[in-house]
């Protein structure tokens, strides 16, 4: 009984299952046989557009002058003359040293000038007498040698006597004598002169030197920026006139100013290659254009100035090269030490095809966009793709700039799908980055290794006053 139950059932889920096989067969026949559905997306076309590439940077601003404040001279410190963190001109006042040990010194180097250029005066009067006393001499040799002479013709006719001819022979002779030692006293005065010049001329020397250690006991400003804290209070001794002399401050210059940043060997290489071609002014001449934007300018590059020094070596370490921007910094926002965006011309000007980064697919390190042909038809297209400028991306191959791609709803199609795409136009935003980068002329690079002498510093210099 129970076997023929058993065979009731095989036999009913035997047909069961057979009936199920034939509903599905005609189902799935009814669905290959049924046309594909028609998906909707959003298209655009690629932007043609002429432009440049800028590379950016990180950066950091430096100071063109970044000068250490110490003491010339040393004593103790009297008293400081100007504010902490204000703006200071070439030449303001900072500190002033006890100066009366100082003064003493000048008042002593000024006697000792006084002192020789008396002797020398001494000596010169004493010259003039010698040389009087030569020329009176002279004439008293000049008699004795004619009275000699007469006295000679006389006793050659017999008129005059042996002895007055000796006498006048003596007198000659003393005459000479006397002549000969005004002659020694005139070389003796002639050098005590020499000697006086060179004590007068040691003398002034010494003032000088002492009037100049007078005057360092007033430090001074030596370039005109931003001063830091002081270092020493009023009232300590500091020494001073050597490498280990006493910090009293700092000053930093900030208008012109530097931004240092490091290029990789690749960028490096490509920036030798355009130059090479001509697409791009070479690097050393100060003609190459720089942006830079602070931390709080997003797409805003409001600081411009030029490349104006590169390195003679790429860093063994870091295999980068150092290069300097100078900036002109007018509002002082420029501070030492503040991070920077910066921007430098990295291709030479040329036709660009640029699309939207959400037309952009990626398969693993495959880039691509869908193509929608002329039967509304998606085709897959491998693009090879650049930086991104004006909002969009730069497609380097792959794209001639006249497709229609699809911009939104990349995950609805794949290639073979059918597609209704409504347009939407696609706009290049504003950056911040110009289109163009040619050469700064000559006039208006700015000069490096300048204190900021800028109105706005003097300002804030008189201000602070």
């Amino acid at each position: 009984m129970s076997m023929f139950i058993g065979r009731g059932v095989l036999r009913a889920w035997s047909g069961g299952a057979l009936l199920i096989t034939l509903v599905m067969s005609g189902c799935s026949s009814k669905i290959d046989t049924a046309p594909p559905a028609i998906v909707k997306v959003v298209s655009t076309r690629p932007l043609p557009m002429q432009i440049i590439e800028w590379d950016e940077y990180v950066g950091r601003i430096d100071p063109i002058e970044e000068v250490e404040v110490r003491a010339r001279v040393g004593g103790h410190l009297e008293s400081t003359h100007f504010k902490e963190g204000q703006i200071v001109q070439k030449g303001d006042l900072l500190f002033v040293l006890d100066q009366r040990p100082y003064q003493i010194v000048v008042e002593q180097a000024a006697a000792d000038l006084a002192g020789a250029e008396a002797r020398v005066e001494e000596a010169q009067a004493q010259l003039k007498q010698a040389e009087a006393d030569l020329a009176a001499v002279e004439s008293q040799r000049d008699l004795a040698a004619s009275m000699l002479e007469r006295s000679k013709r006389l006793i050659a006719k017999n008129a005059s006597t042996q002895e007055e001819l000796d006498t006048r022979e003596s007198n000659l002779k003393q005459t000479i004598a006397a002549l000969e030692v005004r002659v020694a006293r005139i070389a003796l005065a002639k050098s005590a002169i020499v000697t006086a010049l060179s004590e007068t001329n040691a003398a002034r020397s010494r003032l000088k030197s002492a009037k100049l250690n007078l005057e360092y006991t007033e430090v001074k400003a030596p370039v005109t920026g931003r001063v830091s804290n002081r270092v020493v209070t009023d009232g300590n001794l500091i020494s001073g006139g050597t490498d280990q002399s006493s910090l009293l401050t700092t000053i930093v210059s900030l208008d012109p100013i530097h931004c240092y940043f490091d290029a990789d060997e690749q960028s490096f290489l490509k920036y030798v290659r355009l130059v090479e071609a001509g697409k791009l002014s070479d690097l050393r001449s100060m003609q190459v254009p720089v942006l830079v934007a602070l931390a709080d300018e997003p797409g805003q590059y409001l600081h411009q100035g030029h490349l104006d020094f590169l390195d003679n070596r790429l860093d063994r370490r870091t295999a980068t090269m150092r290069g300097r921007a100078v900036l002109k910094n007018p509002d002082l926002i420029l501070t030492p030490g503040l991070f920077a965006k910066v921007r430098v011309p990295g291709s030479g000007k040329y036709e660009a095809v640029l699309v939207p980064d959400t037309a952009i697919g990626t398969d693993q390190a495959e880039k691509f966009v869908f193509v929608v042909d002329a039967t509304k038809t998606i085709q897959r297209q491998k693009v090879v793709i650049g930086p991104k400028i004006h909002g969009l991306r730069v497609v380097r191959d792959g794209l001639k700039g006249g497709e229609q791609i699809v911009l939104r709803g990349l995950q609805r199609v794949r290639a073979g799908t059918i597609v209704e795409a409504d347009f939407e136009q696609t706009v290049a935003l504003d950056d911040g980055l110009p289109d163009e980068a040619p050469p700064i002329p000559e006039q208006d690079r700015i000069p490096s290794y300048v204190s900021g002498e800028s109105t706005r510093s003097r300002e804030f210099a008189s201000s602070a006053h």
